[in-house]
């Protein structure tokens, strides 16, 4: 997305409290296995067997996951208070895990294992093989930039003259509403004001530095606030208005989505060698490329906002197992994927976020298992929310080049034949987990 120059201003200053602007180039660059070993590969193995062989595996590494692993009490009703009303029970999905990721992120570093939620059969396996071949290739370089949300009132006058009359007044009271705004939240921070009007309505696009939390709650408390002072300020009275247009793209995916930021804007790359690519993906960066070329075609004739895959698939399983808002899978699912080769025979791969809408703290991340899923990804509470987002952007790559490759080199098919169906449907009775998961 462009980004005005006082916006870009602001940003470099806080990622200046990094202390990272002057060691970006080193913070980036890949991490070979022959450099740092990689962490150990997830234990594979079906049944009972492999799955008390990965808890293990886990608790080895960061402590007790009771609720996780369905060892605790169940979560007492009144401790659900604020996620759900009418509460009848609980839904079960299993949760798979992929990895490990190296990541070269600006706030996330080193190798992570991801908590995939999900039902559908090859999918944990396919991001467990990207996964691999990116920590081969000394991992995704990765940041988070751009951090906002936004909440859009709208505000019908009786005539054009009075809408605009309104605008321009609530132009020049951005002072004065940001410290409204922060009257109703500890950590949040009215960023900008932008106005759109249309005849005798106007809009109001409200931007929000929402800290460690999603935010979707905060800037509705804080946009509230804010129209309350306007209509009762103006020297113009609305008939009407309403916290929320439908101008702020919340849950749903739209040019906006795309072209602006609503949440994280986060970007992951990674450079894979040829041998890397021939080995492990049993094709060639020059097929990868072509099929990117094609496949972007195809995604242009169809009106597709955004170009990816199958993005969506790495963002729901991880949202479902760490506490995220899972509708915002619309917005945060648009993406941009490309796909290189390069002068010297390589595979070049990028992925872009532009409106990843995660946080760390608040909502469902206070759930048992939400928390629990965010301590294995060592991005649990303040100081997690940009780290978790570059391990999403880095792992939905990983899923993008996974299924890429699969497609290449024919073994799509029949991957999810031997690990989309269950026993006794045609699927392979054997231990092995399949070409999704194999090298």
């Amino acid at each position: 997305m462009p980004i005005p120059y006082q916006r870009a201003m602001d940003i470099a200053r806080r990622l200046a409290g990094t202390d990272a602007v002057g060691k970006l180039r080193s913070i980036l660059l890949p991490v070979t296995p022959e450099e740092r070993p990689t962490a150990p590969p997830v234990p594979r193995g079906d049944g009972d067997t492999g799955t008390r062989a990965r808890r293990t595996f886990l608790e080895d590494r960061v402590g007790p996951l009771p609720h996780l692993f369905g060892e605790a009490e169940p979560v007492p009703s009144d401790a659900l208070a604020g996620n759900v009303e009418n509460h009848v029970g609980m839904a079960q999905l299993p949760v798979g895990l992929a990895g490990p990721l190296r990541v070269n992120g600006l706030h996330a570093r080193g190798d992570f294992y991801a908590p995939l939620a999900t039902t559908e059969g090859a999918l944990v396996a396919s991001y467990t093989r990207g996964s691999r071949i990116v920590t081969l290739a000394g991992g995704a370089s990765a940041i988070t930039t751009v951090e906002h949300v936004q909440r859009a009132p709208g505000f019908k006058f009786e005539t054009l003259s009075e809408a605009i009359q309104f605008a321009a007044w609530a132009a020049t009271q951005f002072d004065r509403l940001k410290e409204i705004a922060a009257t109703r939240t500890r950590h949040g921070e009215l960023l900008d004001l932008r106005l759109q009007f249309q005849a005798n309505l106007v809009y109001l696009i409200l931007d929000f530095h929402t800290a460690d939390a999603a935010g979707q709650n905060m800037v509705t408390l804080c946009s509230t606030a804010v129209c309350e002072h306007l209509v009762a300020h103006s020297p113009v009275e609305p008939e009407w208005w309403v916290i929320e247009s439908n101008m702020s793209g919340d849950k749903k995916a739209t040019s906006l989505s795309f072209f602006e930021t609503r949440g994280r804007h986060v970007t992951a790359e990674v450079l894979l060698p040829r041998a890397l690519v021939r080995e492990r993906l049993r094709t060639t960066p020059e097929r990868m490329a072509d099929y990117w070329r094609m496949s972007f075609v195809g995604a242009a004739q169809t009106g597709s906002i955004g170009f990816s895959g199958h993005v969506a698939n790495a963002i729901t399983a991880l949202f479902i197992a760490c506490g995220q808002d899972v509708a915002c899978v619309s917005e945060s699912a648009v993406a941009m994927l490309r796909m290189e080769a390069t002068a010297g025979g390589e595979l070049y791969a990028s992925l872009t976020l532009p409106s990843l809408l995660v946080g760390s703290v608040g909502g469902g991340t206070r759930l048992p298992t939400a928390r629990e899923c965010l301590r294995i990804l060592g991005c649990q509470g303040e100081g997690g929310a940009a780290k978790l987002a570059e391990v999403t952007a880095a792992l939905a790559l990983a899923g993008e080049i996974s299924i890429a490759g699969a497609i290449c080199s024919g073994e799509f098919a029949r991957a999810h034949a031997q690990l989309g169906r269950p026993v006794g449907a045609g699927a392979a009775k054997s231990g092995g987990t399949g070409d999704a998961d194999r090298g």
